[in-house]
């Protein structure tokens, strides 16, 4: 079995130009880079005077806790979905409720 292709990808991140190396589409890596790059831009117009390793953490933390609602946010959803599922399995006749695994 081969190894996952690997691609070589410029992006830009706070002013800095960066080649990364990935097994994932260019395009991805580039979508991932500009969100950081942007939450980057968001911190630094913020507070400005703050150093600039600062300035990714705070941005790093700010795109974790997108990542953590997003999860909860999809579990809650999830949750919702499977309430709804058992509540219309309730309401069916019993030869068309659908059967647990």
């Amino acid at each position: 079995m081969s190894a996952p292709a690997r691609h070589s990808v410029r992006v830009q991140v706070g002013g800095e130009e960066l080649q990364l190396r990935t097994e994932l589409p260019p395009e991805y890596a580039q979508q991932v880079a500009a969100h950081f790059d942007s939450a980057l831009r968001q911190v630094r117009a913020a507070s400005p005077s703050l150093e600039a390793f600062k300035a990714a953490i705070m941005a790093g933390l700010a795109v974790t806790d997108e990542l953590f609602r997003s999860r909860r946010a999809d579990a809650d959803a999830a949750g919702r979905l499977t309430a709804l599922t058992e509540e219309v399995n309730r309401l069916l006749p019993p030869t068309k409720r659908a059967t647990k695994p």
